[in-house]
């Protein structure tokens, strides 16, 4: 059987609901999770199952036991968020994704680096892999989906041209929370227009073997894509805020 096609444990499925409703916000900081009968009953699993799920969970610095006190929820500030099933988890929802301002500023540092770095040493294939990522993202223009896909294709080349060890498995290690990103700015098909150019710059100074160039161009990308995500996220909370005034307005009407 494929591994893509291998079902994960029960007790993994169950560690990523409960690490998602964590992650999300829908379980704070501090809260005391149900106690194992009321947690089994409501994932349908036994309570040694549901102790696995909750050795998974601890271990990524999601929550700690204690003896008298039962299952608590760490400080944010206290979860592995280099592990990418955190990751997963943080940026699994569909609004406005918690931790993407401080993704936008690791992206910051590392990504304007590594462009620079894929100017000097990009070889022929790594060049062709990323404009070939580029021209995808130019074809799935207004496709959503589509776009991300190519979007992360892109940034994940960049990161592959610099044949860095380290630098290298930071991509694989983030495309979570990169998918999220995308899908908020490529969402709207105008910002996702300009953002066009600005790869494009990108491509065309790793090609000319820039260095410099190369790294302002991603960083100009990076800038936009933090100002697109602002947007994105004041249309968001206007909205809701919008929704929440209908709302109110019905019931006093009624």
């Amino acid at each position: 059987m494929s591994p893509s096609l291998v079902r994960p444990s029960l007790h993994h499925e169950v560690a990523g609901k409960i690490g998602s409703l964590i992650a999300q916000g829908s379980i704070a900081p501090g809260a005391v999770l149900p106690n194992e009968a009321a947690l089994g009953g409501e994932f349908g699993v036994s309570r040694t199952a549901l102790r696995e799920v909750i050795k998974v969970l601890a271990s990524k610095g999601l929550v700690e036991v204690r003896r008298k006190t039962g299952t608590r929820v760490r400080p944010h500030a206290e979860w592995n968020m280099l592990d990418p099933e955190v990751l997963s988890w943080l940026f699994s929802g569909t609004g406005i994704p918690p931790g993407l301002t401080d993704l936008m500023e690791v992206r910051k540092v590392v990504e304007p680096a590594a462009a620079r770095m894929a100017a000097l040493r990009a070889t022929s294939e790594d060049l062709a892999e990323i404009r070939d990522a580029y021209l995808g993202m130019e074809r799935a223009t207004g496709d959503l989906p589509s776009s991300v896909e190519s979007d992360l294709r892109f940034h994940l080349a960049v990161l592959e041209a610099t044949h860095n060890v380290f630098m290298r498995p930071f991509g694989a290690l983030i495309q979570a929370a990169l998918r999220a990103s995308f899908r908020l700015t490529s969402s709207n098909s105008a910002l996702y227009r300009k953002t066009l150019t600005l790869h494009r710059a990108v491509v065309n100074a790793i090609e000319a073997g820039k260095g410099d160039e190369a790294e302002a161009a991603m960083l100009a990308v990076l800038s936009q894509t933090s100002k697109d995500i602002a947007t994105q996220t004041k249309a968001a909370v206007g909205g809701q805020a919008g929704a929440r005034s209908h709302k109110r307005s019905r019931r006093r009407s009624a």
